[in-house]
């Protein structure tokens, strides 16, 4: 790879980060703002985070740098195992917990109604980034597979 598609990467992928950031800080901001004590903080990022990244290279891998990568395909299929186990656990807890314990709890401070509109909302985040974290992280090993197949094969990704 020469210089400067490798800077366009760089640029790009800083791009990706920073937006990725921004979303994970957006989404995340009204929980932080009304509870201190959510026990689904690192979950919940890690959703956020494996949605966004996943999906982006699911769909834009010819333009990141784990396309580029020949070596890396394989890693990154290999670390989707322990990330999908992870995922599904802590789905099942987050279930439980609202399930049997109820989020009522974690937003005690606010009104009534801002409480009902928070756990609605707590709830739909959580089950939207989680089960779309969870089916990305599915389809990602099959789409390094692919990609490997072709890179060797053909000189694609």
């Amino acid at each position: 790879m020469d210089k400067k598609k490798s800077l366009i990467l760089l640029r790009l992928e800083f791009f990706w980060w920073l937006a990725t950031a921004l979303l994970l800080a957006g989404v995340l901001f009204p929980i932080y703002r009304t509870t201190s004590i959510y026990p689904f903080w690192e979950s919940n990022i890690v959703y956020i985070l494996a949605f966004v990244t996943l999906t982006r290279h699911l769909f834009l891998l010819k333009h990141t740098f784990l396309g580029h990568i020949q070596w890396a395909k394989p890693v990154a299929l290999i670390l989707c195992i322990p990330l999908i186990m992870y995922s599904i656990d802590q789905m099942h807890t987050f279930t439980v917990y609202a399930d049997e314990i109820g989020l009522e709890g974690l937003f005690k401070n606010i009104s009534p109604e801002s409480q009902t509109g928070m756990i609605s909302y707590t709830q739909t985040e959580m089950l939207f980034f989680g089960v779309g974290s969870i089916i990305a992280t599915a389809l990602f090993p099959f789409r390094m597979v692919i990609s490997y197949w072709r890179t060797y094969n053909r000189g694609t990704i």
